[in-house]
């Protein structure tokens, strides 16, 4: 597997909260825009404690196993394969969300600050891009802690720029 590119990431986000900015836009100027859900940043918040402490957990587990600590729980490879997927497919939806988040959150700032209703909305979207940032970086610390360390002396290893997350 290969690791994620932080520019791929930006990109979704960038491209995300344009689009949504301009349908948020567009939108608001046909009738009212949808509400932002309280819950939008209170989910995001959790998926990004939950990669952190995956990440946490593996860290210790893998530091123990490799010091070769006498009642270490070694790290089976298909977990740590798929605690990297799961990360990376976090990061990729999370940056879009947050992206979309972010969006609304600047529309609604900039056109509708002075209703209170829309303020609130406003302050729930940022909250929710912010969370989506932290799951990124969450799902980030992840994947570097499940990724294989470099081996100089393997001549046959095979390790590319951006090096393998997980072994296949």
């Amino acid at each position: 597997m290969k690791q994620l590119r932080i520019g791929v990431l930006f990109g979704l986000f960038a491209a995300a909260g344009v689009l949504a900015w301009g349908t948020a836009r567009m939108w608001s100027s046909f009738g009212t825009l949808p509400s932002v859900p309280v819950a939008a940043p209170v989910v995001l918040a959790v998926i990004a404690v939950v990669l952190a402490a995956t990440a946490l957990s593996l860290r210790s587990r893998l530091r123990e196993q490799r010091e070769r600590e006498p009642d270490a729980k070694g790290v089976d490879p298909l977990v740590a394969a798929r605690a990297v997927v799961f990360g990376q497919a976090s990061a990729l939806v999370a940056s879009v969300v947050s992206g979309l988040y972010g969006g609304l959150a600047v529309h609604l700032l900039s056109t509708l600050a002075h209703m209170p209703a829309r303020r609130d909305q406003a302050l729930y979207a940022g909250l929710a891009a912010l969370a989506g940032a932290g799951v990124v970086a969450a799902a980030l610390f992840l994947e570097r802690v499940c990724r294989l360390p470099d081996e100089p002396d393997d001549p046959g290893a095979a390790s590319g720029p951006g090096g393998n997350t997980v072994a296949p």
